[in-house]
């Protein structure tokens, strides 16, 4: 396994990491509550000695490891999200996902994003780019299920676009590849493990991904808070920037 490229392993460890965790919750021995932690716990375990068995040279951050600003030392860190979208995992949805990504001298470079709810077992790669579906006439925009960011909304009525719910952001960014969605503007607070893979993902199919002010995305930063988020295809990305812009404008 060491002698796999980094998009090859990374893809490999977020499928057997989403078969772990339709496992444990197949298992019967958590109850709801107590689902989400197990799942959570035991992924990133996997994935933690995973990759310091493979990768031992390189940085790593976990959402659910204890960070170490060795990390911010070296050019290549792998940023992982066990589970992303934990409530979904707990209630056997399918918007729920895994994250494992490289980021190098901060640039999302490499990374895989697998969906173990959808039918079959989905997992998205840098390495092995599919075409993306057209956009339909009436655009859809994907947002929390939950709590839906407000310049979301405002901007879907800007765009008379369709709002569809859904659960993590893996699932929402990986929904614009499947042709399930065409936006994903998120302004409510991420971390890096949150868009990382995601967002690496998305470049390496064509699409767009920046801040909402449209500057980059960059990972490794000793403050791991990065909370806002644009993934879109690349002719929708000028008209939804100046959409921001202008909302922001408005409210100065």
């Amino acid at each position: 396994m060491s002698g796999m490229s980094d998009a090859a392993l990374a893809a490999h460890l977020a499928e057997v990491a989403g078969r772990i965790l339709v496992e444990v919750r197949e298992s019967g021995v958590f109850g709801a509550k107590a689902l989400g932690k197990a799942g959570d716990q035991t992924a990133n375990q996997f994935l933690c000695h995973a990759l310091r068995e493979v990768r031992s040279e390189d940085g790593l951050l976990s959402e659910e490891e204890k960070d170490n600003d060795d990390r911010l030392a070296q050019s290549r860190v792998w940023i992982v999200d066990p589970v992303d979208g934990t409530r979904e995992y707990g209630e056997a949805r399918a918007d729920w996902a895994v994250h494992v990504g490289l980021a190098i001298d901060g640039a999302p470079v490499i990374g895989a994003v697998a969906l173990p709810g959808f039918e079959g077992g989905v997992v998205l790669r840098t390495d092995e780019p599919r075409a993306v579906p057209p956009a339909p006439e009436k655009l859809r925009m994907v947002v929390s299920r939950t709590r839906p960011a407000a310049e979301a909304v405002a901007i879907a009525e800007k765009l008379d676009a369709e709002l569809v719910p859904m659960g993590s952001a893996g699932a929402k960014a990986m929904a614009i590849i499947l042709g399930q969605a065409d936006i994903y503007l998120h302004s409510g607070g991420q971390y890096e493990w949150d868009s990382m893979a995601p967002a690496a993902v998305a470049l390496a199919h064509g699409l767009h991904a920046s801040r909402i002010d449209g500057s980059p995305l960059v990972y490794n930063q000793r403050d791991v808070y990065l909370p806002d988020l644009l993934i879109c295809r690349q002719e929708h990305a000028d008209m939804v920037l100046g959409h921001i812009a202008a909302l922001a404008q408005d409210a100065a």
